[in-house]
């Protein structure tokens, strides 16, 4: 798993600077929970995660108290930053989030709900494997209020799923879909990952129609990276595995594009198709345009007005801490003006919405008609005074980000 940067200390009580908190609700805020258990790590994963073999008998990193320690964060959340608005958007992200009984996830809803207010629109997410949930826990969190379910699909094809360590059965799918439509969720996403070593092109296009076969509002398609200290780049370091070929790569996100598109699901960011604007996922969104929200549980990261900070990584450092009437922070940054501008390039170019020209550096702006002949830029934007990005540009996103961001 990789480090957390260094930072700069946070006071033990959690407190913002002043300027910061002068910004709370400017913007829609969030809450964004991390659950860090999984039954299994996956060889490609270096996300915060344990599994309970990894944890053994530490009563404070159990799962079966991990929601009291989600409380008392919400807690000092709610004292730090006093009014704020109604949280537009819950997610619970992992690890696995569904390895919580619904009735705790629920209960977390209800906690936000309690301290802060829930906007009556909220949408409110769980990613979940596909096999840590069945029909009557569908019904259970869609009873109390979680609205949108993201499906950790990943591939449809076995031989992909062995090489990512992924356990579920595909053919589990529709049988999930449909218990998830019948539950009455709002929204219903597929995650897909290409480019995994001995993944076909006709593997990948069968994952792909796969995934729309099953009617998907969203579907997020990310493409392997080998992550260091992870088992998938032993394997490669190893060469018993080759690593992910950027042609390869290039090929199979333009081919899922074409079928996406072609199914009636518009990309809006780069990694991310929707089937209209009502089912693009509005807490990504909030980061991509530099929100405020609060990352709850071990490893979170937070972010209000230009301060970001990162919690411990361990769950029981995490639940000490709180236990103890401390902030679970280990460490924050507060970012100069420049610093959040340049995040705000970077992110919005990823966009399908783009950014206008006028936010752009005078010194980058020439750049921008010859970025238009190689292909990157659309024209017709350009001629609305906005960058957006083709096709082509979406697969040279870091070539483009960098040449629209001034040298120091």
């Amino acid at each position: 798993m990789p480090s957390l940067p260094s930072g700069e200390p946070v006071p033990s009580n959690g407190t913002l600077p002043p300027q910061a908190l002068r910004e709370v609700g400017s913007q829609p805020f969030g809450i964004y929970v991390h659950v860090p258990y999984c039954a299994r790590r996956c060889g490609y994963c270096d996300f915060n995660t344990y599994t309970t073999a990894e944890l053994g008998q530490d009563r404070g990193a159990s799962r079966d108290s991990y929601a009291d320690a989600v409380a008392l964060e919400l807690d000092l959340a709610h004292r730090v930053l006093g009014e704020t608005p109604s949280v537009s958007t819950i997610f619970f992200g992992g690890g696995t989030p569904t390895l919580l009984p619904p009735a705790e996830l629920v209960g977390i809803v209800a906690g936000v709900r309690e301290r802060f207010g829930l906007r009556e629109d909220a949408e409110v997410t769980t990613e979940a494997n596909p096999d840590s949930v069945d029909a009557a826990g569908l019904r259970q969190l869609r009873d109390g209020g979680i609205n949108r379910i993201s499906f950790g699909m990943q591939s449809a094809v076995p031989h992909v799923l062995a090489t990512l360590d992924r356990t579920h059965d595909p053919a589990r799918l529709p049988e999930l879909m449909a218990a998830a439509r019948d539950a009455g969720f709002d929204q219903v996403s597929l995650d897909l990952i290409y480019g995994t070593p001995g993944e076909s092109m006709a593997d990948w296009l069968a994952s792909v129609l796969a995934a729309l076969s099953l009617a998907p509002d969203h579907v997020s398609a990310y493409a392997l990276i080998v992550e260091p200290g992870t088992a998938l780049a032993r394997q490669v370091a190893r060469e018993e595995l080759p690593e992910p070929d950027d042609d390869d790569l290039a090929d199979k996100y333009a081919a899922a594009d074409g079928l996406l598109e072609a199914a009636g699901l518009s990309w809006y960011e780069i990694s991310n198709w929707a089937g209209g604007p009502s089912s693009r996922c509005r807490h990504n969104q909030l980061y991509w345009s530099g929100g405020h929200w609060w990352g709850v549980g071990p490893g979170a990261h937070s972010h209000v007005g230009g301060v970001r900070w990162w919690n411990v990584k361990h769950p029981s450092g995490y639940a000490a801490r709180l236990a103890a009437g401390r902030s679970p922070a280990q460490a924050r940054e507060v970012l100069s003006e420049s610093t959040r501008q340049v995040e705000r390039v970077m992110l919005a170019v990823r966009l399908r919405d783009g950014l206008p020209v006028d936010a752009l550096d005078d010194a980058v702006r020439p750049a921008i008609p010859d970025m238009v002949a190689d292909g990157l830029i659309e024209a017709r934007a350009v001629a609305r005074s906005r960058v957006v990005l083709t096709p082509r540009g979406r697969l040279l996103a870091d070539t483009v980000t960098r040449a629209l961001i001034p040298s120091p």
